[in-house]
């Protein structure tokens, strides 16, 4: 018979079971209760070259007035802790889920924190508010008026195909719909880059649609791909209520017909400045306009943006955007007001939704100026200006071969060492400089090209071909174009969800469009591989990281600046407007050839960022492991006594491998993988010259070590040799070995370690092969 707990021996989860559970159901319906409720995905950490998932979080019970609308949060702890110990934790929950409501429970009673009069107060256990108590108080306490009352029953849009809304979509949703019946005209949604704007634009649609509240929206962009994308993916639900304005082709009077309109807003003003809009809609025609991307212009007074919503100034007006501000001097924040919500890069990185990222900035030694020599000549024999150029000249008033070549060398090398299929975009300077770059990558993946001759391919405004290319490149589903050189095509709305390497060859013109092209990569693909992408920095652009408004206050670790700082030019101000690199035009650009100037790429830094954008190392992947080697191992003598007394070596593997160094990854990177871990060890710490496991092996062999043994015994250690030989020393460390080819030939594992004269006879001449293969003469 078993023994009765007390309370204070039962564990958190015997507590909700017998105490907390029952008390919260006895007031409830079951079904507006949901239980270890996920609400992140769990953050996804880069920790040196080793990427894994934090764990996510979760609520222990989250109650609900209908499906959109939880109400509060319940945190549950055991009986050793107090009433209010979960409190805290239920209110971070509540505030982060937007919840009135927080409580917490260790079995005895319930603490409670109501966020609309901020009173706390402890009740007994069976005094849990009910379910019509509670959203009663909810009502009176945030003064809830009928229309608010009327949305707020109406549900999401919901399909076997459709995902429901993240908590921070949900919120998002929720609030604007909320304004909406409130009577708010202008609205502000700030989401970041990857966090489903578009997504939680349709569901606002539909609950408008559904409940009747709107009933002609209107749905601006400014790029066709943004329009088309939207029509196909988030809102294919509304296919038979949607039209895509074509003012070449609708007819005034019956283009009325519809519910849900999509436009360019290029397509209602035209280039004339002709006001299309005017001749096929009333001013009062739409109810709801929602802008997308808007601070692409919409904030500027003289904006066709501007024009289209003072025509239709009696519609509410929803604008969405990635980034709230464009400068401190236009700001749609003017227009719009303050945002009814915030979802930041920040948020989705800590949260798990949005992919972390590393930087690799790469320095030529030319970055900081080149000069030419007196009386210099480009290839077309024109003498070439003197004076000094730098990273803002490159491609845009002076093309230097070399230097792109050294730029797409580099890409490959990083694409060879990782994966080679890794969708990758490069930011050029100009569409000439993205040709150029096409050219010297095609040259350089040859063998890729060869299998597919799309594996590089120009994606820019005038590249017809390319542009033809573009869903190929964004489809997740097709493998090519698996590199696309643009000039500005791809820095912002195109939804390119499997990039993984993002490469910067351009002077970048403001905040706002590094904040775009960043945004291309963060969006997560985990079944697909995809957990994190990789910037690679060729005009030390990224520094633009060190601005207030990135996401948070950002620190910077001075030892790792450059000494000289590559500037855009006289008064720039980074925190507000980056200039755009002054171009010269008329004379054609004077290019030089490799005889001309050579260039070589003289340092490369790894900075990895956290959530709030603050950097926290800059440094090369070998340093960080050399650091963390002789932080265990302290001098080599040390780490080859501890490697040989290591019983099972693969704990040296293991122990770097927390610390986020995988040496697999790293020996690939660096053309080593014949090399033994130790001697890999040894050389990135140390310094000391690396064997091949080949030169081990050979080694062994020429010292006559197998001699001592003969017959079977000599068969089986010249087959652990070969092993060791083709795939290391973990392998012939494991007894299971014995069960594979080609020791299965010599017998079972039993009768081979009989010719060691039992199993402690064989391990101790496996332990005797390994002392062979590190002796030092061998080192």
């Amino acid at each position: 018979m078993s023994t009765v707990l007390t309370k204070k021996q039962m564990t958190e989860e015997d507590i909700k079971l017998q105490y907390i559970t029952p008390a919260i159901i006895s007031k409830w319906d079951v079904r507006k209760i949901t239980m270890e409720t996920q609400v992140t995905d769990g953050k996804i950490n880069l920790k040196g070259n080793f990427v894994f998932r934090e764990k996510p979080k979760r609520a222990d019970y989250i109650l609900y007035m209908n499906a959109n609308n939880p109400i509060a949060v319940i945190e549950a702890k055991d009986n050793k802790h107090s009433i209010s110990h979960g409190l805290q934790q239920a209110m971070t929950y509540a505030q982060m889920l937007d919840l009135p409501f927080a409580y917490s429970s260790n079995g005895d009673g319930f603490a409670e924190h109501d966020f609309l009069t901020g009173k706390e107060r402890v009740i007994g256990l069976d005094e849990f508010p009910s379910e019509s108590e509670l959203i009663e108080r909810f009502k009176q306490e945030s003064g809830m008026t009928s229309a608010q009352e009327a949305i707020i029953q109406q549900p999401y849009y919901s399909s076997q195909n459709t995902y429901p809304p993240r908590y921070y979509q949900r919120i998002a949703i929720n609030r604007t719909v909320d304004a909406i019946a409130r009577g708010q005209k202008r609205l502000l949604l700030v989401m970041a880059t990857g966090t489903g704007k578009t997504y939680t634009a349709f569901q606002i649609v539909y609950r408008m649609l559904q409940s009747g509240m709107k009933r002609k929206i209107l749905y601006l962009a400014d790029r066709n791909i943004l329009v088309d994308q939207s029509i196909q993916q988030d809102f294919a639900p509304l296919e038979k209520v949607i039209h895509k304005i074509n003012v070449a082709k609708d007819d005034k009077n019956t283009i009325t017909s519809h519910e849900v309109y999509f436009s360019l807003y290029q397509q209602l003003v035209g280039d004339d400045d002709k006001e299309h809009f005017s001749e096929l809609f009333t001013p009062d025609f739409f109810d709801l306009i929602i802008v997308d991307e808007c601070h692409r212009g919409s904030a500027k007074e003289e904006s066709r943006w501007r024009k289209i919503l003072e025509y239709f100034s009696s519609a509410t007006q929803i604008g969405m955007t990635a980034t709230p501000k464009e400068t401190k001097y236009i700001s749609n924040l003017s227009y719009f007001h303050d945002p009814v919500y915030s979802y930041s890069l920040k948020e989705g990185i800590e949260d798990g939704f949005l992919a972390p990222f590393r930087v690799i900035n790469v320095m030529t030694d030319i970055g900081d100026g080149w000069r030419p020599r007196k009386g210099q000549r480009d290839i077309s024999g024109n003498e070439i200006e003197d004076r000094i150029y730098t990273n803002s000249d490159y491609d845009y008033n002076i093309i230097i071969e070399d230097r792109i070549q050294q730029v797409a060398l580099e890409i490959t090398r990083y694409l060879k060492a990782t994966d080679r299929m890794a969708k990758t975009i490069v930011f050029c300077a100009t569409e000439d400089a993205a040709e150029r770059m096409r050219q010297a990558l095609v040259n350089l993946n040859a063998d890729m090209v060869r299998k597919n001759p799309d594996y590089v391919v120009r994606i820019t405004g005038s590249d017809d071909y390319g542009k033809k290319k573009l869903d190929y490149f964004i489809s997740v589903a097709s493998p090519y174009p698996v590199i696309a050189t643009t000039s500005k095509l791809l820095s912002t709305g195109a939804d390119c969800k499997m990039t993984k390497l993002i490469v910067l060859d351009e002077m970048i013109g403001s905040m706002t469009e590094f904040k775009q092209i960043i945004g291309r990569g963060t969006r997560l693909r985990e079944k697909e591989g995809k957990t994190h992408f990789v910037v690679m920095d060729f005009r030390n652009v990224t520094r633009l990281f060190a601005d207030p408004d990135w996401d948070g206050p950002i620190e910077i670790n001075e030892n790792f600046i450059p000494k000289k700082e590559i500037t855009y030019g006289e008064g720039s101000d980074l925190t507000n407007v980056i200039k755009e690199p002054k171009v010269s035009y008329g004379n054609p650009k004077p290019i030089i050839d490799r005889d001309g100037c050579k260039v070589q790429i003289i340092h490369k830094t790894v900075s990895v960022y956290d959530t709030n954008g603050k950097l926290l190392r800059q440094e090369s992947i070998v340093d960080y492991t050399k650091e963390n080697i002789i932080g265990e191992y302290a001098s080599l003598d040390n780490f080859i006594r501890q490697w040989s007394q290591e019983e099972k070596k693969e704990k040296i593997k293991e122990m770097l491998l927390e610390r986020g160094i995988d040496l697999e990854t790293m020996k690939k990177e660096q053309n080593m993988v014949d090399v033994d871990d130790f001697d890999f060890i040894c050389h990135v710490a140390f310094d000391k010259k690396p064997l091949t496991r080949k030169e081990r092996a050979n080694n062994v062999k020429k010292r006559d070590f197998l001699s001592k043994y003969s017959g079977i015994a000599r068969d089986v250690l010249e087959a652990l040799l070969d092993k060791y030989m083709n795939t290391g020393i973990y392998e012939i460390e494991k007894t299971e070995i014995l069960k594979l080819d080609p020791f299965l030939k010599l017998g079972k594992p039993a009768k081979i370690a009989g010719y060691f004269g039992g199993k402690s006879g064989y391990m101790q001449a496996v332990k005797e092969l390994e002392k062979a293969i590190y002796t030092e003469e061998a080192v």
